[in-house]
């Protein structure tokens, strides 16, 4: 399993100049994202961080699981880059975000029941597969 690319096309790095509603394209590279906006507090940079990020990982990191997210995301992340085994290196990684989505099953239901609807069809597949083996055998 592999993590979501964070950039997406909508992402704030991406705005073009339009967007920004300046007419000097060199100008929209140099605009903070959030720095400059009113409000803004030393406590908002972990929302600068999660603003170009795709919305199942904000949706992860929305519940109570956000740090064992976290975690498993840095684990698929560190095993793509070293060219590792992503479900060997990381088995202890997803085991502890998968019991801890099932502790704030009332947060994770939709994605829980997701990951069941697919595990039933991977079932039913291997099952077909089976008995179209034992058929041709």
């Amino acid at each position: 399993m592999s993590s979501p690319d964070p950039q997406s096309s909508d992402s704030p790095s991406t705005i073009d100049s339009e967007t920004l509603g300046t007419d000097n394209p060199g100008e929209a590279s140099r605009l903070p994202e959030r720095n400059g906006e009113e409000g803004a507090e030393e406590g908002d940079e972990e929302e600068v961080e999660e603003e170009g990020e795709c919305g199942f990982c904000l949706f992860m990191k929305g519940g109570g699981c956000r740090d064992e997210f976290v975690a498993w995301e840095l684990c698929v992340q560190d095993a793509e880059k070293n060219e590792e085994d992503v479900v060997d290196k990381c088995f202890d990684a997803t085991a502890a975000l998968r019991k801890c989505m099932e502790a704030h099953s009332d947060y994770y239901e939709p994605i829980l029941r997701a990951e069941k609807a697919a595990e039933e069809e991977v079932a039913k597949e291997l099952e077909e597969e089976g008995k179209k083996l034992g058929a041709n055998s």
